[in-house]
């Protein structure tokens, strides 16, 4: 694992030469994005992405996000770049946009699951952005996490996850997003949304007007057809779980709590509630005859993008801490919190 500093310097960008020449050799690399940290290989080669796969349990029918330099890199990899894509690029490229659009043969099958569309990014991390000029190849990288667990938003995240599996960690320090980015699908009239991330639907729709929310269109085939080719990462009815099962309430989750602390179980506990609600609740239990040591309380930011910022810490903070069971009290129903509920109800999905 090699530290490098986001302002990069002279020593940062020799570590990242060094990067650079994993992947061109077909190896993987580790890196921080401005969403988590990304898994890498050479998107156009069929062996290093094959090793993607291996090191993640990915199901071969889950697509990769082709990440490259900036929006003219596209061209490459793409049969059709419409006005409403090159909008899209100016307004929110680099950054954590991700375009579906029809491929080029150039761009081997198993980046797309065998589909006909690849899913394309420019990413506004420096540390993303040094290693993909320095290697000079479109770097395909999903989440660097073993697949449908929780993504990674710290170098040692990934450690625990893919030790043994993966070349060269790239440690950039915390990621700033916290959650996916954006991927919306522009084979359609109007594009449809595929996955909710850190660029809002209206923040979209100010830029190209309406597109399709939460249509059938958008669910993934998965639900009726399990060995179909998805149109985007991310689809998978359970997703970014933590090992602890996690569960959704809504309002006061007091009475849920007391059900589980008395069978025993150690519990996290993701809140919106001030300190000093806490405590009353805390305290409510303790007359009861808790263990309150058994009881993990997390007091959550108010902010969609705050929230969304530090979901995955806090999940793997619980999951180092051993709980066996994870408590999330439901947040706002507003289009800002589309993607946390989107994680969230992934994550609690059955396994």
């Amino acid at each position: 694992m090699l530290h490098v500093d986001n302002e990069v310097n002279a020593d940062t960008l020799e570590k990242i030469g060094r990067a650079a020449e994993v992947l061109r050799a077909g190896g993987l690399v580790a890196f921080p994005t401005e969403t988590v940290y990304g898994l890498g290989a050479n998107a156009l080669d069929h062996a290093a992405i094959a090793k993607i796969f291996a090191a993640k349990g990915r199901p071969s029918t889950n697509p990769l996000i082709v990440h490259v330099a900036d929006a003219a890199a596209i061209s490459v990899l793409v049969t059709e770049w419409t006005e409403i894509a090159q909008l899209l690029a100016e307004r929110f490229m680099p950054g954590p946009l991700t375009l579906v659009l029809p491929r080029r043969d150039i761009v081997p099958d198993i980046v797309t699951g065998g589909g006909a569309t690849v899913a394309v990014r420019v990413p506004a991390h420096p540390i993303a952005q040094a290693l993909l000029r320095a290697a000079g190849i479109p770097i395909a990288a999903p989440s660097a996490n073993r697949s449908m667990q929780l993504s990674p938003t710290r170098a040692e995240h990934v450690l625990h996850d893919l030790n043994g599996h993966i070349d060269l960690i790239l440690d950039g320090g915390l990621t700033m997003g916290g959650l996916e980015s954006t991927v919306l699908d522009l084979t359609t009239s109007p594009p449809t949304l595929l996955r909710p991330g850190l660029i809002s639907p209206a923040a979209i729709e100010s830029v190209i007007g309406p597109i399709r929310r939460d249509s059938e269109e958008a669910r993934t085939l998965s639900d009726r057809i399990s060995d179909a080719p998805l149109h985007s990462p991310g689809m998978m009815e359970r997703h970014y779980a933590p090992r602890a099962p996690l569960e959704i309430v809504t309002g006061s989750a007091g009475k849920r709590l007391q059900q589980l602390l008395a069978v025993g179980d150690r519990i996290g506990w993701l809140t919106f509630m001030e300190p000093e609600n806490v405590d009353v609740v805390c305290i409510a239990l303790l007359e009861d005859g808790h263990a309150l040591a058994a009881l993990t309380p997390v007091i959550m930011p108010q902010l969609a993008a705050s929230y969304a910022a530090r979901l995955y810490d806090v999940l793997h903070d619980l999951d180092s801490a051993e709980v066996t069971r994870i408590v999330v009290e439901l947040p706002p129903d507003s289009e800002d919190w589309l993607a946390v509920h989107d994680r969230l109800h992934r994550a609690s999905h059955p396994a």
